[in-house]
């Protein structure tokens, strides 16, 4: 009895490994989950460049004065400004550093006024250019950023005419700084919007005799806004 007893427990445990082993080469009833891909995270990193329209205005006077009378005079006006840029970004966790330069005709140059029998008149027509660092926040596809460096250009308003003298002074190209700040965002992974602000100064001092009585000296200030849109290349 003993003997048939041990019999049957070892058919049992014979029966039971069959069957885990059968078992374990059926297919699952269950799928295997998907694997995880993480969408990549955008960055600021990377070539780009654009174009840009915005509105320019004159904060500089051209001043005249005659050692006889000291009498100074002056004008300004503003206008339409639009050009390309371009650039490079480079981000390092939240802090975005670059450079960018860009070149823009300007229509915010024209400064005339009319003094002792002179018309002293500048042209509407005029461009200038920057090459500036970029130093910001990025929000994720959000820059706020600041910007500072060089600035050339010759947007009229040194030119003087005597219609009896035939005097004749012609713009010239000068250099200055600039500094402003924007707003920057990512619409796509490879197209960015942006709205910015500067303030230009080319250091214009033209100062000259005419008669060996009036000194004539112009300064070329004025703000920039403007929107702006670039691709950035992969």
């Amino acid at each position: 009895m003993r003997t048939l007893s041990l019999n049957l427990l070892a058919a049992a445990a014979a029966i039971g490994i069959a069957s885990s082993a059968q078992a374990a080469d059926l297919p699952s009833r269950y799928s295997p989950a998907p694997a995880y891909n993480a969408l990549p995270v955008f960055t600021w990193s990377g070539f780009y460049a654009g174009v840009n329209l915005g509105y320019g205005r004159s904060t500089g006077a051209s001043q005249y004065y005659d050692e006889a009378f000291n009498v100074t005079g002056g004008g300004r006006k503003s206008g339409f400004l639009g050009g390309i840029q371009g650039g490079y970004n480079y981000q390092l966790g939240m802090f975005v550093v670059g450079a960018e330069a860009d070149l823009q005709y300007a229509a915010i140059g024209d400064k005339s006024a009319t003094y002792r029998g002179i018309n002293y008149r500048g042209e509407d027509d005029g461009y200038f250019g920057t090459v500036r660092a970029r130093a910001g926040l990025a929000l994720d596809r959000a820059l706020v950023f600041g910007t500072l460096g060089f600035a050339y250009g010759n947007i009229g308003g040194n030119k003087g005419l005597d219609a009896a003298l035939g005097y004749r002074r012609d713009s010239s190209v000068s250099g200055g700084w600039t500094m402003g700040g924007g707003v920057e965002y990512a619409v796509t992974d490879n197209f960015t919007a942006k709205v910015e602000g500067l303030y230009v100064n080319l250091d214009t001092s033209d100062s000259y005799a005419l008669a060996n009585r009036i000194n004539i000296r112009r300064d070329t200030e004025f703000g920039v806004f403007r929107a702006g849109l670039n691709y950035k290349f992969n």
